[in-house]
């Protein structure tokens, strides 16, 4: 059991989507069928914003506030004050993210891109780390690097979806 916690803890960004695929299930489940695609898609994007970018980012703030020696071993660096700085950027992006969950297109547009712009960089981050310095560490090269590639993806993706559905709106102007 021990196991099974450490695993899920360590991959939090895999574990807060899952959570969050089972938050959309359920959310569905309370509407009578047949679903539309709106409604899906709905679903999936504002439980995707409370777990895969608000809660993920408020324990992403949390570890490296709190805990920066052991979100440092994990990642395989030496702990440094800079942590302290990614913790808050990421408190800023949790924020964001919970109140994008039932927010505008805008907001919800703001809470995918910036955080996007963060993972991608920290994805290039890693691995220039696993070319350069060979660092294998689970929390540079392990599930979290994937996640920081692939969970930006998809979030845009849901947006983009649920953007074509969304009434026309003049240039420039987001719902």
């Amino acid at each position: 059991m021990q196991q099974v916690i450490t695993f899920l803890f360590s991959n939090f960004t895999l574990t807060l989507f899952v959570v969050g695929l089972i938050a959309s299930l359920i959310a569905l489940l309370r509407h009578p069928r047949p679903w539309d695609r709106d409604l899906a898609v709905e679903a999936l994007l504002s439980w995707f914003l409370f777990f895969s970018i608000g809660v993920s980012f408020l324990y992403n703030f949390v570890m490296h506030v709190f805990f920066s020696e052991m979100a440092a071993s994990f990642i395989g660096w030496q702990t440094s004050p800079f942590q302290k700085e990614v913790g808050f950027a990421s408190l800023g992006f949790a924020v964001v993210g919970f109140l994008a969950f039932k927010g505008s297109f805008g907001l919800r547009l703001a809470a995918i891109v910036g955080p996007a712009c963060f993972l991608w960089g920290a994805a290039v981050g890693h691995a220039m780390q696993m070319v350069e310095a060979h660092n294998y560490a689970p929390g540079n090269a392990g599930v979290i690097f994937y996640t920081d590639i692939f969970l930006p993806l998809i979030g845009l993706v849901l947006l983009g979806i649920q953007r074509t559905h969304l009434p026309a709106q003049p240039v420039g102007a987001y719902r």
